[in-house]
């Protein structure tokens, strides 16, 4: 044990673990430390002080249920195992330990010695604003609803009808990559003819192609996907892999910006007791070079969840002392114009709101519906009660008859 020993931050990657335990917690502390580092289930004639010194994890505080544990950086491969072997080490066997009834990895920090082998985003929050010529107020943008059955043309008409009614940003839903209802390609060169037609007429905005694979095939399919006219390219971190978001920020081929999805996350991050926290996640994700990220609505939509791991997430896209830019946080997740002022208030100006079901679903329909999210961001940068600026306002008037207004 070395409570109350400080970390190197250098060279130690610090993590924290809330623990269940019918143990003491040392006890338990000292079984993860062990069996993410030099340990197993015995003693061994092989294992010397030497090594445990050089290679151990070390266990530097016990607040609660709360353990805070530190890897030396000797631990990591990073040129070659990159974050797959620092989950390995971090997130790996401790949740199978017969010791622990939960153990949720909830935060990960690591040294500069690893930090600086990592270049992270390209483009970031700020190059986002300046490709769309928003400097202060939130993006807004929208994912194409229903998530799968559009044509090309059907798609790329809901994209033009969304940047009509003042929409920065749109993107694919995660399910949706090169069915044969809506290859690719169609899809792909159709929806940029739409953005061209609303940039010339003086609407500036990006469609996130969803361009989803097999690790090997990322980059290639990167190419095809900006060949046709992608302006941004999306990736689902959870099921192709920090890898991949890696290899679409570092590859100089990749000239569009990367939009993170987090599909699948809740299956670690909902149990508040076990799995891992999406707070670990963010930070990987802007080591790697995430451009944007889901991050959940703060608790104002469907995906309400965590609220605290919610700001957590925020925080760790925006955070100023990380070496790396800044990454567009968004919020989406049955977000509507009328939730926006309680989101707002919790997120700040810097974030991008997506609304599908709020577009697609308006009385007026999808441009009438990005009308209506554009107007509420409107009245919320300009201090204006949605209620009030809605009286002048029949596209919000009518988002809010429909779906009310979220205290």
């Amino acid at each position: 044990m070395h409570l109350g020993e400080e970390a190197d931050p250098a060279t130690d990657v610090v993590c924290k673990y809330r623990v269940t335990t019918d143990l003491p917690m040392e006890k338990a502390a000292e079984a993860i430390a062990a069996e993410q580092s030099t340990g197993t289930w015995t003693g061994i004639s092989t294992l010397t002080e030497s090594t445990l010194e050089n290679y151990g994890a070390r266990v530097l505080a016990i607040e609660g249920d709360l353990v805070t544990i530190a890897f030396p950086d000797v631990d990591f491969s990073i040129e070659v195992g990159g974050i797959p072997q620092i989950l390995s080490v971090v997130s790996g066997n401790l949740y199978g330990l017969e010791a622990l009834k939960a153990v949720r990895f909830e935060d990960i920090q690591f040294p500069r010695s690893i930090t600086s082998m990592y270049k992270g985003p390209r483009f970031g929050a700020d190059g986002l604003r300046k490709i769309l010529g928003r400097p202060e107020k939130p993006l807004i943008g929208t994912i194409v609803k229903p998530k799968i059955g559009l044509s090309p043309k059907e798609t790329a008409g809901y994209v033009y009808e969304a940047g009509a009614g003042g929409l920065t940003n749109s993107k694919d839903d995660e399910t949706l990559v090169d069915q044969r209802f809506c290859p690719m390609q169609e899809r792909t060169a159709a929806v940029a003819e739409s953005l061209d037609r609303l940039a010339g007429e003086g609407q500036k905005m990006i469609h996130a192609i969803n361009i989803s694979t097999n690790g090997d095939k990322i980059l290639e399919v990167a190419d095809r996907a900006q060949s046709w006219g992608a302006k941004q390219l999306m990736v689902d971190v959870i099921t192709c892999g920090f890898g991949a978001v890696q290899a679409l920020a570092e590859d100089p081929s990749v000239k569009v910006p990367v939009h993170v999805h987090r599909t699948m996350h809740g299956a670690m991050t909902k149990n508040l007791e076990h799995g891992i926290a999406m707070l670990p996640m963010v930070k990987l994700i802007r080591m790697c070079g995430g451009d944007a990220l889901h991050i959940g609505t703060l608790g104002a939509g469907k995906m309400s969840g965590d609220i605290k791991g919610d700001h957590d997430n925020l925080d760790a896209c925006l955070d100023p002392s990380s070496p790396y830019r800044t990454v567009m946080p968004v919020c989406s997740g049955g977000v509507y114009p009328g939730m926006l002022e309680k989101m707002v208030r919790s997120s700040g100006l810097n974030v991008q709101i997506q609304a599908g079901g709020g577009v697609a679903g308006h009385p007026g329909g999808v441009r009438s519906g990005a009308m209506a999210m554009s107007q509420a961001v409107n009245a919320i940068y300009n201090k204006v009660p949605l209620k009030e600026y809605a009286k002048n306002h029949k596209e919000l008037a009518q988002a809010l008859e429909k779906w009310g207004l979220k205290e």
